[in-house]
Parts: C-alpha cells; structure tokens; sequence
C-alpha cells in the first residue's frame, strides 16, 4: 500500500507545478506583462503571436514538461505496487489524479488568482508520461491537431478536434492492443475529463468560430485565443 500522505503530497505538488504560469514568466523576462498584450492569455499561442514563434515553442514545452513530470512522477510512485501487487487500479487511479491536479493548476493557476491557460499542452504533456497506455492516443490526437490546424489555420479547432478525439483514440488502440478497458476505466475516464476540460476551456473560441470571427495563425490578435 501507498501511504495516503505520499499521495496527496503528489496532488499538491502536482497542482503547484501546473500552476507555474511559465508563459507569464517568459514575457516578464522580455519585460513584458503578456496580459496587457494580445488576447491577454498566458497560454503559449498568445505567447507566440505577441513575442515570436520560438517563444511560444517554448512556453509550449514548459507547460508539456509540467504534465509529463507529475504523470511520471505518480507511476514512479506506484512502481513498486503494481509490480508486488498487480494492482493496476491504484496506479491508474493515481495517474488519474496527478493528470487532473496538473491541468487543473495550469487552468486555475493559484499563482494567478485561479486563471490560466487553457491546458491544451499541459495535458498532452501529462498523458505523454502515461506509458504506453495513454501516450499512444496522446501522439495520434496531437497528429490530429497538427493536420488540422494546417488546413483550417485555426488552432483553436486543432485543439478542441484533438481533445475530442482523446476517448475514440484510446478505446481503438486499446482495441487493437487487447487492453482490457475494465482495467484500465481511470485512463478513459481521465481522457473523458480532459476533454471535457478542453472543450470548456476554449468556449469563447467555440462561438467566434461559429461566427466566424475567429483568428487563424499570422492574424493579429484582438480576442481571446487557443
């Protein structure tokens, strides 16, 4: 057995590590405050249309790297379990939680009076640190993403198309891997979650797409972005 303080202290730090508004950080250090500036998001596509391409990238990785360190660090945590136990349960359960706690913090960053961004790379990174299970859906979704921002231009739909796909990416692959879903319900739950998450994230971006207003990359911003 895990002892519980062992858990919860991954879920708060967890949360602390998601809230670390890493876009903010990067603008400061360019002496900027990226509030004031474009869209006012703190995310890395309003990073990069505000202080260039490469400082989005790598906002982008900072806040990917803040998912894939709490999912590894919840399965270096219950190695030691499944190994002695076989208890996949707990594991994924507690992958589960690291996952939300992380997204959640980059959500609702404590550091910015419980704003933030909108999770899109925070979560790929967490479901990366997800081997195999989820880290193969999570590299289909973000090929998704990638084919449909470069046709529409719109990331925003990229994003929102890729979260969706997540639970069909799992439920095939685990199909086709002979993963036995009732083992594994915490990781499409999560995946479910996540979406979810995603999707009411970016509602802003949901109505201006249905009113086409709006913007594709290389547009100057004067609303919310992805």
């Amino acid at each position: 057995m895990i002892p519980l303080w062992q858990v919860l202290l991954l879920l708060i730090g967890a949360y602390l590590l998601g809230s670390i508004p890493f876009g903010m950080l990067v603008a400061r250090s360019k002496g900027i405050d990226i509030r004031k500036h474009g869209s006012g998001n703190v995310g890395a596509t309003n990073i990069g249309r505000v202080l260039g391409k490469k400082w989005g990238v790598l906002v982008f990785l900072l806040d990917a790297g803040k998912g894939a360190v709490s999912t590894l660090a919840a399965g270096g945590l219950t190695a030691g379990v499944v190994v002695a136990d076989a208890d996949y349960l707990t594991r994924d359960l507690i992958w589960l939680g690291a996952a939300l706690a992380c997204v959640i913090g980059n959500m609702f960053s404590v550091f910015l009076r419980f704003k933030g961004g909108k999770g899109v790379a925070t979560s790929l990174g967490a479901l990366l640190g997800v081997y195999p299970y989820l880290t193969l859906p999570a590299v289909a979704a973000f090929f998704l993403w990638a084919i449909v921002v470069k046709m529409s231009g719109y990331i925003s739909l990229g994003s929102i198309l890729a979260a969706s796909f997540l639970p069909i990416a799992f439920i095939t692959i685990a199909a086709a891997k002979n993963w036995p879903l009732a083992h594994h319900y915490p990781l499409l739950t999560l995946l479910v979650v996540l979406a979810a998450l995603v999707i009411y994230r970016h509602r802003t971006n949901i109505a201006r797409l249905l009113n086409g207003t709006e913007n594709r990359i290389g547009r100057q911003v004067d609303n919310g972005d992805a």
